[in-house]
């Protein structure tokens, strides 16, 4: 997990340790997230988070100048999670199929980690006026970086910016759906399930060779239903 950063202690005697200051911090940013999750950054305010926190308004601002630094530290965290999770994907396998497929595990492992702060993440990502936005493109941005690289190094001409981005916002799409149209955020097994063959086909056939494709179609469940179990 990232380290949270901040711009400092305020105002206030300190806590005795930096151990008991980094978990007054890490209170603060659950407790945004809990906010963000209801309310989105829109009805973030420092009342909402102490309420949720537990703590008195001096405590907050010993830390935190106003609500929206603690969804900073949220979304840098968030940030790195994906882009580091896609990294390790893309180092994982020379295979391209297998590129694309681990890419994609990169992502559901990453949107399954944000539980109920999923769907109002993702509902801001195309509001200028959010934060979120700001924090999408410049995740977007390293992860068109390493694909491009990963590309070179396979000996692969780079995709084009509209196939890349395609690729990428189909992954946006599906986990949004499912997100969206989930109890508290969180899909069902079986809708993860029938998402993660969506995202492949879609990044397969946008981001892929012929050959690619014909190496998929041998793969078990990918464009077919896989077999039921024998009973």
């Amino acid at each position: 997990m990232t380290q949270l950063s901040t711009s400092g202690p305020r105002r206030g005697r300190p806590p005795q340790t930096e151990q008991q200051a980094d978990q007054v911090r890490a209170r603060i940013v659950l407790a945004t997230s809990e906010v963000f999750a209801e309310h989105g950054s829109r009805g973030l305010n420092v009342a909402r988070v102490i309420e949720k926190a537990g703590l008195a308004r001096p405590t907050f601002y010993r830390y935190f100048a106003n609500a929206i630094e603690p969804l900073h530290a949220l979304l840098t965290i968030s940030n790195d999670d994906l882009v580091g999770g896609i990294r390790d994907a893309l180092d994982r396998t020379e295979i391209p199929v297998e590129l694309g497929i681990n890419m994609i595990e990169a992502y559901l492992y990453w949107a399954g980690g944000h539980g109920p702060m999923l769907a109002p993440l993702f509902a801001e990502l195309h509001d200028p006026g959010s934060p979120v936005s700001a924090y999408r493109e410049r995740a977007l941005a390293d992860i068109r970086a390493l694909v491009r690289t990963k590309f070179a190094a396979l000996g692969r001409p780079a995709p084009s910016d509209l196939n890349l981005d395609t690729a990428l916002q189909i992954c946006e799409f599906v986990v949004y759906r499912i997100s969206a149209n989930a109890p508290h955020g969180e899909p069902t097994p079986e809708a993860v399930v029938e998402a993660r063959l969506t995202m492949i086909r879609g990044v397969l056939v946008t981001l892929g060779r012929r050959e690619d494709v014909e190496y998929a179609l041998t793969l078990p469940g990918v464009f077919d239903p896989a077999e039921p179990p024998d009973r």
